[in-house]
C-alpha cells in the first residue's frame, strides 16, 4: 500500500521560473477553462500557491493544468501527496528542457528508474506514477494530448508486508505515555492528550491536526470524536477513559486561561488551575492548539513525538514520526487479541489485507484454523 508518509525524495533542482507570458494574464484563455474566465484562474492559482508552495514558481500554464487536476480530489491529503510528486516529476522535466506536453513514455520510464535507483521505495515510486498518469490522464481528456506516456510504464513492485514505518513495542509504547505524562512546561496538559490520542486512537497526524473541539461528543454512553478520514468520510472514534481524562484535563486548563491566569502567570510560564466549574464545554476552535489559541500543526506533532520518545529513553527517537503511533497502535491492538475485522474498523482500512500487515503472529502455528476446525468437529 503506498504511504504518504514516505519522506524519499528525489532531488529538486530549481524549476523555471514565471515568465510574463505564463502570468495570470495569460491563461483567460486556458483550454482548461472557460472562454473569459480570468477571474476562475486567479482564484484557481491562488489557492495552489498558498496550499502547494512547491509547485508556485511554475508558470502560470504549468500550474493551471495542475490547479484543475488537483481540484477533483476532496482529501487535502491526497491534494498534497499528488502536488509533491507533480514538482519532483516536473523538475526533472525542466533539468532536460523537456516540455511537459511534449513527454513520452521513455521519459517516464528513465524518472522511474532514477527514482529507483536513488533509493526511493518502491511504493512511493508506485504512487507517484500513479498521480503523473493521471495528471495526464485529465490532460488528455482536455485534449490537450493524444498519448498519456505514464500510461504503460511498469509500477514497481510492492511487497504487501513491508513498511519502511518504525515502530515501538508494548514497553517503549508505555515508556512514551509516562514521559508525555512527567513532560514539564505550560504544554504538558497538551502534551499528554495529544500522545494518547495518537497511541490510543491510532490518528492520522492530519486527522488530529484538523480535528476541533466540536467534534467531540457522546454516543450510547461512550465519549467520542469524530474525525474525517480519507476520502472525505466522517467517522466517530470511541475515546477510552485514559485518553478522556487527559483530555478533559487539558481542556479544562485552556477554558480556564482567559480569567484564571494573570499577566505574572504567563510571564513566568505558570499553566493556569482549572476550577470545578469549568468544561470543556467551555471551550471552542481546534481541538489541541498553540499557546496563542491557533491550531497545532502537523510539524509541532512530529517535534513532539520526537521530543518525548527521546526523554523516554528509546534509541530510534529519530525516526520516529506521529505515524509510528499509528503503526504501533494497529499492531499492539493486535497483539492485544482484537480481531483482525475490529482492528481493521479501528484503523480505516478498507481492505482487510492492509490490516493484517501489522498482524505480527498471523503465522504462528499456535493460531492455525485446523486445530479449532477439528476441536469443532470432534
Amino acid at each position: 500500500m503506498a504511504s504518504f508518509d514516505d519522506p524519499t525524495t528525489a532531488p529538486v533542482p530549481t524549476p523555471v521560473p514565471a515568465t510574463v507570458e505564463g502570468s495570470t494574464s495569460a491563461v483567460g484563455g486556458h483550454p482548461l477553462l472557460p472562454a473569459g474566465s480570468h477571474e476562475l484562474a486567479t482564484e484557481l492559482l491562488a489557492t495552489l500557491d498558498a496550499e502547494h508552495p512547491a509547485l508556485a514558481p511554475w508558470p502560470a500554464r504549468e500550474r493551471v493544468m495542475a490547479a484543475t487536476w488537483l481540484a477533483g480530489y476532496r482529501s487535502a491529503r491526497t491534494r498534497r501527496a499528488y502536488a509533491a510528486d507533480l514538482a519532483t516529476w516536473l523538475n526533472w522535466l525542466a533539468t532536460r528542457q523537456i516540455d511537459v506536453l511534449e513527454a513520452r513514455r521513455i521519459h517516464v520510464d528513465l524518472w522511474t528508474r532514477g527514482l529507483l535507483d536513488a533509493g526511493a521505495a518502491s511504493s512511493s515510486v508506485a504512487r507517484r506514477l500513479s498521480a503523473v498518469s493521471s495528471w495526464y490522464r485529465h490532460l488528455g481528456e482536455h485534449d490537450l494530448i493524444t498519448t498519456n506516456p505514464a500510461a504503460a510504464v511498469r509500477r514497481p513492485r510492492v511487497d504487501p508486508d513491508h513498511t519502511t514505518t518504525v515502530g515501538l513495542d508494548r514497553d517503549q509504547a508505555r515508556a512514551l505515555l509516562a514521559a508525555a505524562d512527567t513532560d514539564t512546561g505550560p504544554a504538558r496538559l497538551r502534551a499528554a492528550a495529544a500522545i494518547r490520542l495518537l497511541l490510543h486512537q491510532g490518528l492520522r497526524v492530519d486527522e488530529l491536526a484538523r480535528a476541533d473541539v466540536a467534534d467531540l461528543g457522546h454516543n450510547r454512553g461512550h465519549r467520542i470524536l469524530t474525525v474525517t478520514r480519507k476520502g472525505g468520510h466522517r467517522i466517530a472514534l470511541v475515546l477510552p477513559p485514559a485518553t478522556t481524562a487527559a483530555l478533559d484535563a487539558y481542556l479544562a486548563t485552556r477554558a480556564a486561561t482567559p480569567a484564571m491566569t494573570t499577566t505574572a502567570d504567563r510571564v513566568a510560564g505558570r499553566p493556569p488551575v482549572a476550577s470545578e466549574n469549568t468544561a470543556s464545554t467551555d471551550v471552542a476552535g481546534p481541538l489541541l492548539a498553540t499557546n496563542t489559541g491557533g491550531r497545532l500543526d502537523q510539524a509541532a506533532l512530529w517535534h513532539l513525538v520526537r521530543r518525548l520518545a527521546r526523554a523516554a529513553g528509546i534509541e530510534h527517537w529519530a525516526a520516529l514520526s506521529p505515524h509510528s503511533l499509528r503503526h504501533t497502535a494497529i499492531t499492539l491492538a493486535l497483539d492485544a487479541g482484537a480481531s483482525l475485522r475490529d482492528v481493521q474498523d479501528f484503523a480505516g482500512h478498507r481492505d482487510p489485507r492492509t490490516t493484517r500487515r501489522y498482524d505480527r503472529s498471523r503465522h504462528s502455528l499456535d493460531r492455525n484454523a485446523a486445530y479449532t476446525l477439528a476441536a469443532y468437529l470432534a
